[in-house]
Formats: C-alpha cells, structure tokens, sequence
C-alpha cells in the first residue's frame, strides 16, 4: 500500500499510529493498579498478583521477572527494596501478565455478540501545517466488529501485527482509510 509509505508529519501535522491510539485506549480499559510501583503498596500489589499462583509466576517470569525466589520474598516482607531496573521489570512483567490474562474478557466484551463496538476516530492535528498544505479531514465513526486480532496483539505486545490488525479494520473508509492511519486519538467504550 503506497500510503504507508509517505512521511507523515513533514508539513508539521501531529499524531500518533492509529494502533497506538487504540493500544492506549485498550489499556484505559484495563483495570490496572492504580499505587504506582514506586511506592511500597503498590510495589506489594504487583507483586502478589505476579506470585499469587504457580501459573501467575511462570507468566510472570516468562515477561521478564527472572529474580530469584528469595529476592522475590525479600521485597514482598519489604525487607529489601527492588533496584529502579527492577522495579520497571516488575511493572513491565506485571502489565504483560494483565493484558493476557484480560485479553479473552475484553475480546468478547468489545465483539459484544457480533455487534461490535462503535469508535470514533478523530483525525490528526493539523494546527502546525500552512494553510493550503491542510487537509478536509473530519471526525468519523466506524463500527469494528472483528477484536480478536487486534486484542490478541495488543495482549502479546505485538505492535507490527496491531499495526496491521487495526488497518485492516478500517479499510471499510473506503479511498480515505490512509486519512486515519494516524490520529490525535481513539474513544471507544465498552
């Protein structure tokens, strides 16, 4: 597709892949700890949804928690305090953890039946570009029926194959769908 290939942002538009945007909303959707994992609480929280099952810590060590199991206890007694490389490990373990065991739930709860769920896609920033450079580019909506693959990569981190999932999806825009492969952002609820 030849629109993938043109340099977005050289006449001074701003946004973001469209993928992104519904990553980032997709992730709004989760219920996430909201403690950060600096602080003590939130560090336990994280820590105890990541060791709570045997399942949860072979998950967990397979997103990248490879500390021992004696440092793992040392910072769940709070005897220790986890290094700042740690401590990003651990939010990133613990995201990668939350997103697959979510992905089935919010799959079927934005497939809803086969009805779908409505999005509004709203089109990129274009207060930085010269006026005859500007482009008609309005606020649409679209009704995706089809999740699986998009939750699917957005649940294994995969950003090519959302990337690819996400235009797939909006090909029903017709000659327009290059328009929204980058946007200012994404709303849907579900």
């Amino acid at each position: 597709m030849p629109e993938r290939t043109l340099e977005f942002g050289l006449y001074g538009a701003r946004g973001i892949k469209g993928h992104q945007a519904v990553a980032r909303q997709l992730d709004a959707l989760v219920d996430y700890i909201a403690s950060p994992p600096t602080t003590r609480r939130g560090l336990a929280a994280r820590l105890h949804y990541l060791t709570r099952t045997p399942h949860a810590l072979a998950a967990a060590r397979a997103a990248g928690l490879t500390v021992t199991d004696r440092t793992l206890k040392a910072w769940l007694d709070g005897a220790r305090r986890p290094s700042n490389a740690n401590l990003a490990r651990v939010e990133d373990a613990y995201r990668t953890v939350r997103r697959h065991n979510v992905a089935r739930h919010l799959s079927a709860r934005l497939h809803r039946a086969g009805r779908g769920t409505r999005v509004e896609i709203h089109p990129v920033n274009q207060s930085g570009v010269e006026r005859p450079r500007q482009r008609a580019v309005e606020y649409r909506t679209l009704n995706i029926r089809h999740w699986e693959a998009i939750v699917d990569a957005w649940a294994a981190g995969d950003e090519q194959a959302m990337d690819d999932a996400w235009v797939e999806q909006i090909v029903d825009l017709g000659s327009q769908w290059g328009q929204y492969e980058y946007v200012t952002n994404i709303g849907f609820a579900a």
